[in-house]
């Protein structure tokens, strides 16, 4: 595969936008206060905003001194911005009761700015399966609108989260998954690697693995491949 000249596309990180480096900090004077009800959240926003004990935590935080980490925006209108990063710093903001907020305002185009909303948010520990693999896809395409094409642009969307191209390929399969089964990944009921391999079979023999989980039967990995094999041979033998 021909290695990619970093030259030839440059990605913008969510430091980048935020004027930040390992020895600086946000540039004060590219700070905005605007009222929270100006702000509005990302188009297809995928990652959860919780009501938690973390949350909490963050919104006293923020009620006793204030949103410290500016969130990242862009314009939409004279009046109205697009949260890119920052939905959880401004929903606790809210609830908080606070009516404004620091923001930084970042003129991005659609792909750059679901680029950096996928790297902001893709990092949190409580990150389900499901957000990951849709959040990958999302980054993919983006990535993709910007040039890099096939392979390559697997292995750019794994460099930021330490994960190979194949990985990336494995975590976006989970997207085909029934919203039934792909719910079960995120309880924890079927292991990411049986979930891949289940992907990768027709919407009707999704159903019938379904409907084996909720009659309180366990899916081995070789049934699944089984299944797999069986499709393929019956393929062979209608095309001959």
């Amino acid at each position: 595969m021909r290695k990619r000249n970093n030259k030839e596309i440059q990605l913008t990180t969510y430091d980048d936008l935020l004027g930040i480096s390992n020895e600086e900090s946000v540039d004060t004077e590219k700070i905005k206060i605007v009222p929270l009800n100006d702000l509005y959240d990302f188009k297809d926003h995928l990652f959860r905003v919780v009501d938690d004990e973390k949350m909490e935590e963050l919104t006293e935080s923020i009620r006793e001194r204030g949103v410290l980490l500016p969130i990242l925006v862009r314009k939409t209108n004279d009046e109205e911005y697009e949260i890119i990063s920052g939905h959880r710093r401004t929903h606790a903001a809210r609830l908080a009761g606070i009516e404004k907020v620091p923001v930084i305002i970042r003129e991005l185009s659609d792909d750059d700015a679901t680029i950096v909303m996928v790297d902001s948010n893709i990092q949190r520990e409580e990150i389900l399966p499901s957000e990951k693999a849709y959040a990958f896809q999302m980054k993919l395409e983006a990535i993709q609108h910007k040039g890099i094409k096939g392979e390559e642009s697997r292995e750019v969307v794994g460099e930021a989260n330490g994960l190979s191209g194949r990985q990336v390929s494995r975590y976006i399969k989970l997207t085909n998954l029934l919203p039934e089964l792909l719910e079960m990944v995120d309880e924890k009921k079927i292991a990411i690697k049986l979930a891949v391999e289940i992907a990768e079979l027709s919407e009707s023999e999704q159903q019938e693995i379904l409907d084996y989980f909720n009659l309180g039967y366990k899916v081995s990995l070789e049934q699944v491949k089984a299944i797999k094999n069986k499709e393929k041979s019956t393929d062979i033998i209608e095309r001959s």
